[in-house]
């Protein structure tokens, strides 16, 4: 992974679905950003002005059912991972994201139709190169039975993930990713969110996944699968693991060289290992791109490895607006 130059959005694309808690409507536009922005979520929507946050690990405020994004006035955005991880999956540096509800719309519970959002507003060049977080050293954390750790992997950026359910219809699942935009979106963009229906039924009561159905979520009862349509991968839940990883990982605010291994995690370890090595600044050092000539068109070699004669190939997922 050599990417040279930083990348935005050529234009505005939007997406349309229900938050995956409160069930309601809710619209997400992706849109271009600066050189140096980031990801920058902006919730409209609001009585008085829009609320404006920046997508990093300090923007953090809860990790329980999914990644939430705040400040000192309280929460601006929940379930963020799935857009965040389309975005670094597809080598996109820079980028708003305008959302007109309290969560980003969980689609079809993976990040295809992000994914077809980006092709929908392509992909350009910026005049800056693209700048890295590489890691220097291992960085470990435990909680529990849970364990993550992210140590040096100059080929770029590879995800390890393990889950163990003691439902035997996930049981132990492993995968492996190594990220670039062509095994994204081949590989991971398409891995829904999963859980059993006790815990389904549980959240309900609770007043959470009122917005959870089968048309966005893998659902498994004790012995069988519940959704008619079957599994998109045998190891789905594992795959979706690790976009999740990717997104919650997208939190550095700059692509990150090195692997990440996640044993038994999920959000609220993801975020805990990232916010470790954040902490420690022997840990990691900013590092630019070997400067290239600009190519003019809607991306470098490297971002478009997912391209198709010379366009950016269409993505798995529902249509967008």
């Amino acid at each position: 992974m050599t990417f040279s130059r930083q990348t935005t959005l050529g234009s505005q694309a939007t997406v349309t679905g229900v938050g995956v808690h409160s069930g309601k409507p809710v619209s997400l536009t992706l849109g271009p950003a600066p050189v140096d922005a980031g990801y920058i979520f902006v919730r409209t929507g609001l009585e008085g002005a829009d609320r404006e946050i920046q997508a990093s690990a300090k923007s953090v405020i809860a990790t329980e059912f999914a990644t939430v994004l705040g400040d000192r006035e309280g929460p601006i955005v929940s379930t963020a991972e799935h857009v965040l991880a389309a975005l670094r999956g597809m080598g996109i540096d820079n980028a708003t994201i305008e959302v007109d509800g309290p969560e980003v719309p969980i689609m079809d519970g993976s990040a295809a139709a992000f994914v077809a959002a980006i092709d929908q507003a392509g992909i350009v060049e910026q005049g800056a190169r693209r700048r890295f977080i590489q890691v220097l050293k291992p960085v470990q954390v435990a909680i529990g039975d849970s364990f993550g750790e992210i140590r040096p992997h100059a080929a770029g950026f590879r995800a390890e993930v393990e889950i163990s359910f003691a439902n035997p219809m996930i049981g132990r699942q492993s995968y492996v990713l190594d990220l670039n935009p062509e095994s994204f979106r081949r590989d991971i963009a398409r891995a829904r969110t999963f859980g059993c229906m006790n815990d389904v039924a549980r959240l309900w009561s609770a007043g959470f996944a009122l917005g959870a159905s089968f048309e966005n979520s893998v659902v498994f009862d004790d012995d069988k699968l519940l959704n008619t349509e079957g599994l998109r991968y045998s190891d789905e839940c594992a795959r979706h693991k690790v976009l999740d990883a990717v997104g919650d990982l997208a939190l550095a605010g700059l692509p990150i060289l090195g692997a990440y291994r996640s044993v038994r995690g999920g959000h609220k370890l993801n975020n805990a290992v990232l916010c470790a090595l954040m902490a420690d600044r022997s840990a990691w050092k900013i590092v630019e791109a070997d400067a290239i000539p600009a190519r003019r068109g809607r991306a470098t070699a490297d971002v478009t490895s997912g391209m198709l004669g010379g366009m950016i190939a269409p993505a798995f997922g529902p249509d967008v607006s």
